[in-house]
């Protein structure tokens, strides 16, 4: 019998709690709840749990303080649940070190299918996987080399730099800010121009149709995202 995976809830809304609670139990995920980021802190170590969702807006601390402490502490999955909605904030947490960020209200389907992406993740970097496969898209991260419908695409270094950047993160959210610092490096994190160029060459590559991208996604004012099979 496969253990169901543990959530830590930090979450200071009653009624919030007991709705995740009874939601996410319906399928097939384990919880444990607090409702301040201090005991939530203390709770990680103790409880060992396989993924946090996490309210930025807590009575004793700031979320974003929270998010950076609890990646200080371990590299387990961060979602954020928050009805902070301006992309501002979105960045903010993401680039403190969550991983994906998702806006109050919000429905239990979406919740549960943004769990499930994380936790692929963790077990694709498990896994030390050498080819990704998604659509008709698969990459041989060992010898560098990209296929859509098996036939071989030739892409530039740079070009596949970002590519295995946004696969070591499929289904997750990367923004423009992480990016930028990783392929090109720091001085550049407002070259956003740079992205815009370089993702536009990989799409013209990659997808069937540019304009309506099938695996490298957009996420508005924030970054873009490597769809995964299951993404609708």
């Amino acid at each position: 019998m496969t253990t169901a995976p543990l959530i830590l809830l930090i979450e200071d809304d009653a009624q919030t709690r007991r709705f995740l609670k009874t939601s996410l139990s319906l399928r097939g995920w384990s919880m444990i709840e607090t409702d301040c980021g201090k005991s939530g802190l203390a709770m990680l170590s103790n409880a060992n749990p396989d993924l946090v969702i996490l309210d930025l807006g807590l009575p004793d601390m700031d979320g974003i303080a929270v998010t950076r402490r609890l990646r200080q502490l371990s590299d387990l999955p961060i979602l954020i649940l928050s009805a902070r909605s301006q992309e501002q904030n979105k960045i903010m947490a993401l680039d403190a070190g969550a991983d994906d960020y998702l806006t109050k209200p919000f429905g239990s389907g979406e919740l549960h299918a943004r769990l499930q992406a994380l936790m692929r993740r963790v077990a694709r970097s498990l896994s030390n996987q050498e080819t990704f496969e998604t659509g008709q898209l698969k990459v041989d991260l060992t010898r560098r080399k990209v296929f859509v419908a098996d036939h071989e695409v030739r892409i530039t270094p740079i070009e596949f730099r970002l590519l295995g950047i946004l696969i070591r993160h499929a289904g997750v959210v990367v923004t423009h800010r992480q990016l930028l610092q990783e392929v090109w490096g720091a001085e550049h994190i407002h070259d956003q121009h740079y992205l815009r160029i370089y993702m536009g060459q990989l799409r013209h590559k990659l997808e069937a149709n540019p304009a309506r991208p099938r695996y490298l996604l957009t996420e508005v004012g924030v970054g873009y995202r490597m769809a995964v099979n299951d993404d609708d």
